[in-house]
């Protein structure tokens, strides 16, 4: 089975960062893609349709709320599991996610072992 996760960050340490908590599944046949704005996600999301996308909120050109909304609402893409990641943990933020259609909502700083977990448990592996 290919298995795809995105990793959207506009920061470079915390997209690095994700991809070494990650990499650990590369041995298992996943493929890990990176994107550095809202907009080069969306492309990556439309083209290549990953199982799984951890979609940074606060980005330029399209914000994860915006890019989320796209690929659940516009593009129709309820198979592509989405985690919201962000250092906003209010409330209102949450919702906010869940009116876009992601499928989790997760606060920065997170927990490795729990984002792998996640991982595992979305591909199946």
């Amino acid at each position: 089975m290919d298995r795809k996760i995105l990793i959207v960050d506009d920061e470079p340490h915390l997209r690095m960062l994700l991809q070494q908590t990650l990499e650990e599944l590369e041995d298992e046949g996943v493929e890990l893609l990176t994107a550095t704005n809202g907009e080069e996600a969306l492309a990556v999301i439309e083209s290549v349709k990953p199982n799984l996308v951890f979609l940074d909120v606060m980005m330029p050109k399209l914000s994860g709320f915006d890019v989320c909304e796209r690929a659940k609402h516009t593009l129709g893409l309820t198979d592509v599991y989405i985690v919201l990641l962000t250092a906003k943990g209010q409330e209102f933020d949450r919702l906010r996610g869940q009116q876009v259609g992601a499928d989790l909502y997760m606060t920065k700083p997170f927990d490795p072992d729990a984002l792998v977990q996640k991982a595992r448990d979305v591909l199946g592996i």
